[in-house]
């Protein structure tokens, strides 16, 4: 008998498109691309992913950054790790136990402005999802780009998982 692993992304689908879609299995590639990429193991950790639509997500942009509109996506921590020096590393989280794995926090991510931007910008909508989902699990690992130094250090390591997965600079 074989020992199943528990998923790294556990998602909750509000709006059906995004079922349709795969966004299950897209980010629990993507996500797991950014953990490995950093040398952390996928196992030992947990995010909560929310699909939902434009409406969803502006209350929640309402409710919790006070911009009362929609956005690509949102995501909350489950704790400050973020470099205390501009550029500098962020905290390193440590991997929950077998079984009861560390939460890093939640992700929610809208159907229409994505699929917009992705037709905006000429790329495929799983390309833009796949850098949306990485660039979020860089937040909820401390990441930032308020400040210039992280800002360079945040795209800096998006654009190395997402070469690592196959997908082009989203920055060019």
């Amino acid at each position: 008998m074989t020992a199943t692993m528990e998923p790294l992304v556990d998602t909750l689908i509000e709006d059906a498109r995004w079922g349709a879609f795969g966004l299950e299995d897209l980010a629990e590639a993507a996500a797991g691309a950014t953990l490995a990429a950093l040398a952390l193991p996928a196992s030992g950790f947990e995010i909560s992913l929310l699909g939902c639509d434009d409406r969803r997500i502006a209350d929640l942009n309402a409710d919790f950054r006070g911009k009362p509109q929609p956005t690509n996506v949102l995501s909350w921590p489950s704790d400050e790790r973020g470099a205390d020096a501009d550029g500098g590393a962020p905290a390193r989280p440590h991997p929950g136990p077998a079984g009861m794995p560390e939460e890093l926090g939640d992700i929610a991510i809208a159907w229409e402005t994505c699929e917009r931007e992705a037709e905006d910008q000429g790329k495929p909508l799983r390309d833009h999802v796949s850098h949306l989902i990485v660039h979020a699990t860089l937040h909820l690992l401390g990441y930032d780009h308020v400040r210039d130094g992280d800002a360079a250090l945040m795209e800096g390591t998006e654009i190395r998982i997402l070469e690592a997965m196959g997908l082009s600079n989203p920055y060019e």
